[in-house]
């Protein structure tokens, strides 16, 4: 059985399923979604590892051009029915706004996406959405950022935003990701069209770590020349360490002298409990 990733929205979420079939990244195959029978992309191929955890479903087959022809006109019929849902929100003036409309492939079902505050009661809605399409009808509430995917936009580096363009999965961003690239904490500078802290902010900051590893952070103490010294800022671009003493005399270390140092103060104190276990023994 072969393991693939499959995507049944444009920069969506990978889902794994089963396979006998043999399939290449790129190609269109048809499974099961949690909405229903889908066409979807098969986006990853994951390798025969014994460790690799099985999923419960599945492919069903490989996709037709009739499977492609029936997709489109979804696509098209999908966004009139985004029109005619956005017109009736209005009308029952709900605090809530459509985003997407989705039609599974067989339109047993549409699927439409809103953003909203809070809880929205919209029984009365789905009604009568049910009535105009003749079809079940599935309300789906999404987060902030998962609507910022849907809606698209230009980011603050001039690009299109990295969730609408190639992120797939959105990781968990804290301020210890600006703390560590040395940025401003500036809520303007470091969020997103989202409000929420730039995606962006994780992709380098393995490298950051790496460049940090071993390195004192700011209020740890170092001994340089006999003198005792408090951290004081780190430039991790430069890759300098500034340090005052006591009597506020400050010192510019590069990242290289401050590791020696710290290798050698590591050897001194071992030495020295060798010593002290010599004379006690």
């Amino acid at each position: 059985m072969n393991i693939y990733g499959v995507s049944f929205d444009r920069v969506g979420k990978v889902h794994k399923f089963l396979s006998e079939e043999e399939f290449k990244r790129g190609e269109m195959v048809i499974a099961e979604s949690e909405f229903g029978i889908e066409l979807g992309e098969i986006v990853k191929v994951f390798k025969d590892d014994a460790q690799e955890e099985k999923p419960e479903k599945s492919i069903l087959r490989k996709a037709t051009f009739d499977d492609m022809d029936v997709q489109t006109q979804n696509e098209k019929d999908a966004k009139v029915a985004l029109k005619i849902s956005k017109e009736k929100v209005l009308e029952h003036d709900l605090p809530m706004k459509m985003l997407r409309a989705k039609y599974i492939l067989d339109r047993s079902k549409l699927v439409f996406f809103f953003s909203a505050d809070g809880r929205v009661d919209f029984r009365a809605l789905v009604k009568e959405l049910a009535t105009v399409f003749k079809t079940r009808i599935e309300l789906r509430q999404i987060g902030i950022r998962d609507a910022a995917k849907i809606i698209g936009g230009i980011g603050l580096c001039g690009m299109q935003t990295c969730c609408s363009r190639f992120e797939r999965d959105f990781k968990s961003i804290t301020l210890k990701y600006a703390k560590a690239q040395q940025l401003m904490i500036n809520p303007s500078k470091i969020s997103g069209a989202c409000g929420r802290l730039l995606c962006c902010l994780a992709f380098e900051n393995d490298n950051y770590l790496e460049i940090l590893k071993d390195i004192p952070d700011v209020g740890d103490k170092i001994e340089y020349e006999d003198v005792q010294y408090v951290v004081s800022e780190l430039n991790i671009f430069h890759k300098t360490l500034k340090a005052r003493n006591a009597e506020g005399k400050m010192i510019v270390l590069p990242f290289d002298e401050v590791i020696r140092l710290l290798k050698k103060d590591d050897e001194n104190k071992k030495n020295k409990e060798e010593e002290e276990c010599d004379s006690n023994s």
